[in-house]
């Protein structure tokens, strides 16, 4: 079982991660959607598409773009649609 932690909190929770280039990608149903605020901020992968991001926030702290997910992906990572992946502090735990 996989677990995304920030400040104290549980953002996702799930043993159907799928794990692209080093992260692991959780599926949106796992995902505690209290935690997160849109972002405007995108990204481009060469061979995923175009990312899209989400604050995380705990405990009125703010996190700026520490999620990302694909929601339109390119065929190549179509296993990763919505799915949801973490970085700038969030600690990933197995």
């Amino acid at each position: 079982m996989a677990k995304a932690l920030w400040n104290g909190a549980i953002l996702a929770e799930s043993s159907r991660t799928v794990v692209v280039e080093g992260n692991q990608y959780f599926p949106p149903d796992s995902v505690r959607a209290e935690y997160f605020r849109s972002s405007d901020t995108h990204t481009i992968c060469p061979w995923k598409g175009t990312a899209s991001y989400h604050d995380v926030e705990v405990n009125g702290e703010r996190n700026a773009d520490a999620a990302w997910y694909y929601p339109d992906p390119k065929p190549a990572a179509s296993q990763i649609k919505d799915y949801v992946a973490f970085w700038k502090g969030v600690r990933v735990e197995l």
